[in-house]
């Protein structure tokens, strides 16, 4: 294998990201599907609405507040580690020719996705409380409007969702950690 052949597969790899977020944002022409995508992502700004939803929760579910605010501290864990590789990467939001971003950004960094880290941090953390499907449906929503948005490539969404899945089992990870430290003794009569 030549030394030429890693530079040939990231180039492309960024073809077909390029050529996916292309597909993907030139078909963000109805009204409703725009409306819908900025509406979920405005809601996962900076993982607001998982923060309030681990707070909601642990004021709600009050025996098991602790495991929904270690959930909680697992989402804003997955969007601060987010932030500062994204610090590092410095890798620039997409920009189409014809195609404009239909929302605006925090930043102009764009790897890894902070929606999807955060939004998939949540749905695995969340889901040893509450039922997973909608979690996960709602994160793989909230990761695919940055695409329909224009302002993340695909492998930026993958790259967060991958953080975020391996962030959000830290709780799950402590709790099976805590359980395994704790002794049961079982006396049954003799006879």
């Amino acid at each position: 294998m030549s030394s030429r052949s890693g530079p040939a597969v990231a180039s492309s790899i960024a073809a077909g990201d390029l050529a996916l977020l292309r597909g993907v944002r030139s078909r963000a022409v109805h009204s409703g599907t725009v409306r819908g995508a900025r509406a979920l992502s405005h809601l996962g700004e900076h993982a607001a609405v998982w923060l309030v939803a681990g707070a909601v929760g642990g004021v709600l579910d009050r025996p098991r507040r602790a495991d929904w605010l270690r959930a909680a501290a697992a989402v804003a864990g997955a969007h601060a580690f987010n932030v500062a590789v994204k610090q590092i990467v410095r890798r620039q939001r997409p920009v189409l020719k014809g195609l404009p971003a239909l929302t605006a950004t925090p930043s102009a960094l764009s790897f890894p996705s902070a929606h999807a880290a955060s939004s998939f941090a949540a749905a695995r953390a969340y889901s040893e409380l509450v039922p997973a499907a909608p979690l996960y449906g709602a994160a793989l929503g909230m990761g695919v409007s940055r695409v329909l948005l224009g302002v993340h490539y695909p492998s930026d969404v993958v790259a967060g969702a991958l953080l975020g899945l391996v962030i959000g089992s830290v709780p799950a990870l402590w709790s099976a950690g805590e359980s395994s430290d704790r002794v049961e003794v079982v006396v049954s009569p003799a006879g």
